[in-house]
């Protein structure tokens, strides 16, 4: 059975967190509607599979939902690689490439993926899972669920809130960023949760993406 969620996610605060997450992606997403099916043309056009790719992820008090994101790599992809390297990770081990903790030189991702992901472009239709109440704007990144069971249970509080589009982890380097040192990050952000400090975060988003600190 499914643990209820803790009070982190009621109260006023939440409720104004909700109207800022209708407000703010409802009008992004129509304000870059044309760029968003230019994306969406220009995946189709370069690489076979469809433009949308669909993901069960895990969001709050553990529940699953279907994660949407620009798709990047070729379709089909086997997520081998990427498992081994999270394991590796959450034993200690050393895996970092200059600087990066991501796979580096990811042959899964297509020319036109790369571009999206140095610009975050690929994020946007997650503003979708956000008009639907399954993400917020400002959270925990939405993990996998063969990567839950994976994370030690002192890391469970980071399913104590709604998982974000940007974050604690994203305004602190993203791939430069261990994926333990990203649960530690997880952690703090809900025990030091604010509507200020959600906005913050929001506002170090912006130059953030701009210089690309950290995509991959």
């Amino acid at each position: 059975m499914t643990a209820p969620a803790k009070a982190v996610n009621n109260g006023p605060d939440q409720v104004v967190r909700r109207c800022a997450d209708l407000l703010i992606a409802g009008s992004v997403l129509v304000a870059l509607s044309p760029l968003l099916l230019f994306i969406g043309a220009v995946i189709r056009l370069s690489s076979p599979g469809p433009a949308i790719f669909r993901q069960s992820r895990v969001g709050l008090a553990r529940e699953t939902f279907c994660f949407y994101k620009f798709r990047t790599m070729q379709a089909g992809c086997d997520d081998t690689p990427h498992r081994e390297l999270v394991c590796r990770e959450l034993r200690g081990d050393e895996v970092s490439r200059g600087g990066s903790w991501k796979l580096d030189a990811d042959s899964r991702v297509t020319r036109f993926g790369s571009f999206l992901r140095r610009t975050s472009l690929d994020e946007l239709p997650q503003l979708v899972n956000v008009l639907r109440g399954e993400m917020t704007l400002v959270g925990p990144r939405p993990c996998l669920e063969w990567e839950a069971e994976m994370f030690p249970g002192e890391f469970g509080e980071r399913f104590d809130v709604r998982p974000g589009v940007t974050g604690l982890w994203q305004v602190s380097g993203r791939s430069t960023v261990s994926t333990l040192d990203m649960l530690r990050l997880d952690v703090r952000y809900v025990r030091e949760r604010t509507l200020f400090g959600d906005f913050a975060i929001l506002m170090r988003t912006v130059p953030a993406v701009l210089r690309g600190d950290g995509a991959r």
